[in-house]
This record gives structure tokens, sequence and C-alpha cells, in this order.
């Protein structure tokens, strides 16, 4: 990541340190992930003991220390989606994407990922990309809702 742009989101909250948690959210949003190199300069800038970061990082899931792709694809695998076709989907996204829950696809276009409930089950199975929601899908339709990502 740009370090002109972390000192810059750094600056924004004046470099206190009780600010690590929105920090490191804004420099995930902006980057998609956080950089290790970005959680030294927070170590440095806001005087907090670089393992103290590491902590907080890996303890929010909301933080990733990976590469991610500008897309999250988000399957849900609860009993509800499950039991209403979830597999299916999953299959079909993984094929059309070439990678697997949990991985990143060659040219950061696209992150898998799967879920036990984003809470809307009556809508099942669930895809859910950069936070859209798709209820009631059909593997006829991954393919299309995925082109739509560019």
């Amino acid at each position: 990541m740009d370090q002109n742009k972390v000192e810059h989101i750094i600056n924004k909250y004046q470099g206190n340190p009780s600010s690590l948690i929105q920090i490191l959210l804004e420099v995930q949003r902006e980057n998609h992930w956080v950089p290790h190199e970005t959680l030294g300069r927070l170590s440095e800038k806001l005087n907090i003991p670089l393992t103290r970061i590491y902590k907080v990082a890996t303890f929010y899931k909301a933080f990733s220390l990976v590469p991610k792709g500008r897309h999250v694809i988000s399957i849900c695998m609860g009993t509800a989606c499950h039991v209403r076709g979830a597999p299916h989907i999953l299959d079909a996204v993984q094929r059309l994407t070439g990678i697997g829950p949990g991985e990143t696809d060659s040219e950061l276009k696209f992150s898998l990922e799967t879920v036990n409930c984003p809470g809307c089950c009556a809508l099942g199975p669930v895809m859910v990309v950069d936070g859209k929601y798709y209820g009631e899908m059909q593997v006829s339709k991954v393919e299309e809702i995925l082109a739509c990502y560019e």
C-alpha cells in the first residue's frame, strides 16, 4: 500500500493510538487487505507494540493479512441454505472463478469464502458479493451475477 495513503489515514485520526481499529478498517477498505509493512508503520507512528497490532489484526475477521480480491463472494453454508442447494451454488462459483473457499484468484479479482449464516435464512440459498445479497440463488444465475463484477 502506498505509504502516503497510510500517512494520510494515520493523520486523519491525529495519530491517536486508540483509533487503531478505525485506522485498520480504513486501510482494509482502501487496500482490500492489510499488508505487513503497514502494520510496522502503524506500530512506529502510533507507538504501539507490533505484537499488539498483530493481535488486533488477527483477532477480528474483518481484517485480512493476505491479499484479497476486489470482490468478495460469500456463500452461506448454514443449514437452511445447505438444504436448499448451497453446495451446488458453491460448486458453480468455484468452477467459474477457479478458486476454492479461502482463496483469491491470481488477478486479485475475486476472493471466495463460505459463511455459516448471514442472517436471511428465508432467502436461502444466499450468495453475497461485496455486501450485496442474492437470495433464492440458482446455479443458472451464478455466471450472470459474477459477470457484473469487473
